[in-house]
């Protein structure tokens, strides 16, 4: 199942600052936005213009400035708010049907009129193409059939009880298309957007994308500049760090590494410049994934003594620079019912003492032999150093012989499938900011880890319960016993929880507002001079 960028390429992807500081030459392009333009500067591809296609970050990066959905997320916040909708909710008691009324006087950015048929439309042209690179069997499949009684009101009858289907039309995938401009059964293939949202789309292309103010909109954003345009660097580190240099971009989003933002925050070099690092919220996670079938780690004592001799402070300092924190559960920090299970169960620092008790308490005499398995074409070099750590922490309180292997990506998710792999990595960027998306794709039917893990108190129980559950907080009670499991079983190991970067000049403002745990990259934001 392919899900929308889900495994983490390292907290940060792709360099920066060697370029920026030494002065490399640059790629050919025009200066910074000028007249209140903003020029953004990305290493992440956009794989789709079409949301029946995109399920990628730059893809829904797109998608979340041109299009509207009924509902978004407001800076900084984890809970969906009404945007192209003036109000939507479940009906009372139950969460099966979810009812939204429209906006008045809502149009597309081409002057056509948006009503409920467009809404219903879209979603159903979705769940017709089911495209194997978009989003419609994820995150819509519980959508059972759609009613439009008439053109401001939208019914929802899903199949299954699902709390979360607002945060999950609040994303990408609920964007709204005009039914005049997209075919029903195939996707758009013609580079070209026209939705509902603050911008409109008004050219996209390999090198770069520009975008406008869409003046026929009306929801929530309030526009702090005249229109954004995008440079797309394709995995070029140097040129994107020579265009920040030379300001052929005003900010670099989304490809920077570790060792670039301590450069740059704990030297003179960006002042001097005027360039600032942004810092932001981010709910992307990293674990370490054992395979409850394996002859090794398929026994519970050798995953406990692991847990409690890993050094996670260790790994975000001397490997990530603290480019992200430690993580101690399986739900992050900034989202509802995160707790701290690991730290409860086994400390927050190396204990070879209680490792070694859990061991022999097991029968488990003599070294634990383990291979730790890495792949850096999906979760870049700087995984390898991190397992490469880990396995010293293992080693280093003379109870395992660790070693650490990787693979290229189609080889190493061809194994952890075929079972080959006892101890890999997986990493995770949330679809939407609800707990539901670190837990149910994790320890669900079917999980995505391809670990063997089940439990059906987790499958049978809390899932189906939490999913229920249309007033979130009430849920929290549930997803603390699902936490305390897995701390208790370790199929995973959670190991940290990265944080969100942009680097950009000191004329620029608003980029705070677009770095939360939502993962939304609010254009609207962002305002220059």
């Amino acid at each position: 199942m392919k899900r929308r960028n889900q495994w983490l390429t390292a907290p940060l992807a792709a360099g920066l600052a060697a370029g920026l500081l030494s002065g490399c030459g640059t790629e050919e392009g025009g200066p910074g936005g000028t007249d209140g333009g903003v020029v953004i500067g990305m290493s992440d591809e956009v794989l789709a213009t079409d949301p029946a296609s995109g399920y990628d970050p730059g893809s829904w990066l797109l998608f979340n400035n041109v299009f509207q959905s009924l509902l978004s997320f407001p800076k900084g916040s984890t809970s969906p708010q009404p945007e192209a909708a003036e109000t939507c909710d479940f009906d009372k008691g139950g969460s099966t049907v979810f009812r939204c009324t429209l906006r008045d006087g809502l149009k597309f950015s081409n002057g056509n009129e948006l009503t409920s048929k467009d809404v219903k439309y879209s979603f159903e042209r979705s769940l017709k193409i089911n495209d194997k690179a978009g989003p419609a069997g994820v995150m819509l499949g519980s959508i059972g059939r759609i009613e439009t009684p008439d053109e401001k009101n939208v019914v929802f009858h899903l199949k299954v009880p699902d709390a979360t289907f607002p945060s999950k039309i609040a994303s990408g995938a609920g964007s709204i298309v005009d039914h005049r401009e997209y075919a029903f059964d195939q996707l758009r293939t013609d580079d070209q957007a026209v939705g509902s949202g603050p911008y409109k789309l008004d050219s996209f292309g390999e090198a770069r994308a520009d975008f406008s103010v869409n003046e026929n909109y009306k929801g929530t954003a309030e526009t702090k500049n005249s229109g954004v345009t995008m440079k797309f660097f394709h995995g070029d580190q140097k040129a994107l760090a020579a265009s920040l240099k030379q300001r052929d971009v005003d900010v670099a989003y989304r490809g920077l590494t570790a060792d670039d933002i301590a450069e740059l925050e704990n030297s003179s070099a960006g002042d001097d410049q005027g360039i600032e690092v942004v810092e932001g919220s981010s709910a992307e996670v990293q674990h370490l994934v054992f395979n409850m079938k394996d002859p090794v780690v398929g026994k519970p004592a050798v995953r406990k003594a692991m847990a409690f001799l890993i050094d996670r402070d260790a790994l975000v300092r001397d490997v990530y620079k603290s480019t992200a924190t430690p993580l101690y559960s399986i739900i992050p920090s900034g989202i509802d019912a995160h707790n701290t299970a690991f730290f409860d169960a086994y400390g927050g620092s190396p204990q070879p003492a209680k490792a070694e008790r859990v061991l022999r308490g097991a029968g488990i005499n003599g070294k634990v032999k383990v291979t730790l398995w890495a792949t850096p074409s999906r979760y870049g070099p700087a995984t390898v150093h991190e397992f490469e750590t880990i396995a010293k922490q293992l080693n280093k309180s003379g109870l395992f012989d660790a070693t650490v292997k990787s693979a290229e990506i189609n080889e190493y998710e061809k194994n952890i499938a075929a079972g080959k792999y006892g101890v890999y990595v997986k990493g995770w960027v949330p679809d939407y900011p609800d707990p539901d998306n670190f837990t149910l794709p994790f320890f669900g039917k079917d999980n995505v880890l391809a670990n063997n893990y089940e439990n059906r108190r987790i499958t049978d129980g809390i899932i189906p319960d939490t999913a229920a559950a249309t007033e979130r907080p009430t849920a929290e009670e549930d997803f603390g016993k699902l936490q305390d499991i897995v701390a208790d079983e370790v199929p995973i190991i959670p190991l940290w929880q990265g944080k969100q970067y942009a680097v950009a000049y000191d004329d620029i403002s608003g980029l705070e507002w677009t770095l939360d745990a939502s993962t939304v990259f609010r254009f609207w934001e962002i305002s220059k001079g």
